[in-house]
């Protein structure tokens, strides 16, 4: 196996930690509401640090958006404004369902749709599918969603056997419809996060152009799609903020010292998430013109890494031993699923 190929898959994987991990410090916030927390979350993840990582690592950022043509740049906003939509779902799906549940149904669908649909569009899969690598693909995509649907079974299993006394102890507003609801809309619209990055192909080459390392340029990419998320997300919790008169909560709580926690635990909470696309376009340069592998890759072991918390959270306490199983024979597949889909391109 070529050796870009093992790192990009150790990057990607890196990544998908640091994105299962983001949503533990939530837990630890005090005295606002879900759209509070999530709106601050969000203020970091998708212009503090996004901005931050620009001027890092592709400083002439103003320039590359200068030469890049405005049809492109706009297609790409937009299409970080539908994924902003899905963002919101995934934020409900996590709230309903917690994270080992809610990350399997959500990137299970997001999986399957965002590794297909960018290369199809652009004609990179048909180019695929006629060598040996395209069959590889269709199979890990086909693995993995065999695992998601056996996570999802396990998730079913737990909710029949747990009281709903345990499953508030772990998950504050469990809600199994309302949750499975979200993850579906997660799994449709969240995928317009994967073909944004593949439209912003030209921003990419652009930065390569001026100067920018190999390893960063999707951070100018990542600007223009979270910055169409971020108007999104102001629509929606300003709105919930207005109805549910909880827009004070940006200036109070128990105490100055319980604030200023809320805000660092949210800002940390959008470094983890954000860091995900520093290690993912890291490794996506590294796999080749078959790219778009590189979703299915995050979207797999994310799902892993978040199960692992879910056990670690306890969100799996009461659940049978047949549910266990099949969780484990469930990652163990998104794990094999996850080296499919990266050796494919190389195939």
């Amino acid at each position: 196996m070529d050796a870009g190929i093992l790192l990009g898959i150790a990057l990607i994987a890196t990544g998908s930690f640091s994105a299962a991990s983001f949503a533990v410090p939530f837990g630890k916030t005090a005295g606002w509401k879900w759209e509070t927390y999530w709106m601050v979350f969000s203020f970091g993840s998708c212009i503090l640090f996004p901005l931050i990582a620009c001027i890092l690592f592709a400083p002439d950022f103003v320039s590359i958006f200068r030469v890049t043509p405005p049809t492109t740049l706009l297609a790409v906003f937009a299409l970080g404004a539908v994924y902003g939509v899905g963002n919101l779902c995934f934020g409900l799906g996590l709230r309903y369902l917690g994270l080992s549940l809610g990350y399997a149904l959500s990137l299970g669908l997001m999986l399957a749709i965002g590794t297909l649909i960018p290369p199809l569009i652009d004609g990179r899969l048909q180019i695929m599918i006629q060598e040996s690598g395209g069959t590889l693909l269709l199979m890990g995509v086909l693995v993995a969603c065999v695992g998601v649907g056996l996570s999802a079974w396990s998730g079913i299993l737990k909710d029949r056997h747990v009281s709903d006394a345990k499953k508030q102890e772990s998950i504050g507003e469990f809600n199994l419809v309302k949750g499975i609801l979200s993850a579906v809309l997660v799994g449709i619209l969240g995928s317009a996060m994967s073909l944004g990055i593949e439209q912003g192909r030209p921003i990419s080459a652009n930065a390569l152009q001026l100067g920018v390392d190999p390893l960063f340029t999707a951070m100018p990419v990542m600007l223009v799609i979270l910055s169409g998320t971020m108007v999104t997300v102001i629509v929606w919790c300003l709105y919930l903020g207005f109805r549910n008169k909880s827009l004070k909560e940006y200036v109070a709580a128990a105490s100055p010292k319980a604030l200023r926690a809320n805000y660092l635990l949210c800002l940390l909470a959008g470094l983890l998430w954000f860091s995900q696309f520093i290690l993912y376009g890291m490794g996506r340069s590294t796999m080749g013109p078959f790219t778009f592998t590189s979703w299915g890759i995050l979207m797999a072991l994310s799902i892993v890494f978040a199960t692992v918390w879910g056990l670690i959270r306890k969100e799996w306490k009461g659940a049978p031993t047949r549910a266990y199983v099949l969780m484990t024979a469930s990652l163990l597949l998104l794990i094999t699923a996850s080296f499919m889909i990266g050796i494919s391109g190389s195939e």
